[in-house]
């Protein structure tokens, strides 16, 4: 991966003393330009022997002084590939969160990236929600409002998604979701309140009002999180950034 193949996308969200913050950046995934924003979620190996886990993008920003692009994220693994490994209390679509964010320059997020996820098999399949019926607008103001409601921020992503319909990533903007089990549990529920129901009525509007969420990704595999855990071996990663 080149380095000049890394910029960023969209308008500056913010200005702390050195420090430029972002919403995207966009580089290439086995020469294919793809784009990651904030709150997206994304299959990463961390070491070309670890297992596949998945990171949420929290946080993106440029130190000035240095040109050091950098990012900030949280790992979710399967509880099998978690030291105390998976029990009877785990649930089939959990994942636990390392209770530390890890900081990375962009450039070795890249080569983290994963494309092939044909083997995760875990996570329910998103549905049955049709959007046909929905604008190609429609279903970027529903996406729009699920990513201000689940970051809190306010921030505006209208520029980041007029760059990723650019590119046709409408269709696969996400393949993995990670929810609170609050909002898994409202899901599930929200699932059988609209199994029986005419494909007329399910809508962006009818399902987020049922506690459901807003997405444009085919089939994305839905997993939630309710635990932590110490991760016994990420510090010695060379790629973790500790000085930032």
């Amino acid at each position: 991966m080149e380095l000049s193949s890394l910029q960023w996308v969209g308008s500056p969200c913010g200005l702390h003393g050195p420090y430029i913050f972002y919403k995207a950046f966009q580089f290439h995934l086995e020469g294919r330009p793809r784009i990651l924003s904030l709150g997206d979620f994304f299959f990463v190996r961390c070491k070309p022997k670890d297992p596949i886990c998945i990171a949420e993008l929290q946080l993106l920003w440029e130190e000035r002084t240095s040109s050091q692009l950098l990012s900030s994220s949280k790992l979710y693994f399967l509880p099998e590939d978690t030291p105390q490994g998976r029990n009877s209390d785990h649930g089939e679509d959990e994942v636990i969160a390392v209770s530390e964010k890890v900081i990375v320059k962009l450039e070795d997020l890249v080569k983290w990236a994963h494309s092939d996820f044909s083997k995760w098999k875990c996570g329910l399949r998103a549905g049955p929600v049709k959007l046909e019926e929905l604008s190609k607008n429609g279903q970027k103001e529903a996406l729009l409002k699920y990513r201000q409601s689940t970051l809190n921020s306010g921030l505006n992503f209208k520029d980041v998604l007029k760059e990723k319909a650019d590119l046709g990533e409408d269709d696969e903007d996400s393949n993995v979701i990670v929810l609170s089990y609050p909002q898994y549990c409202r899901y599930r529920s929200m699932l059988k309140r609209i199994q029986d129901k005419p494909s007329s009525v399910l809508t962006d509007q009818f399902v987020l009002a049922l506690g459901g969420i807003a997405v444009v990704s085919k089939n994305p595999q839905i997993l939630y999180c309710r635990d932590t855990f110490d991760h016994p071996t990420l510090i010695e990663n060379e790629s973790i950034c500790d000085e930032f």
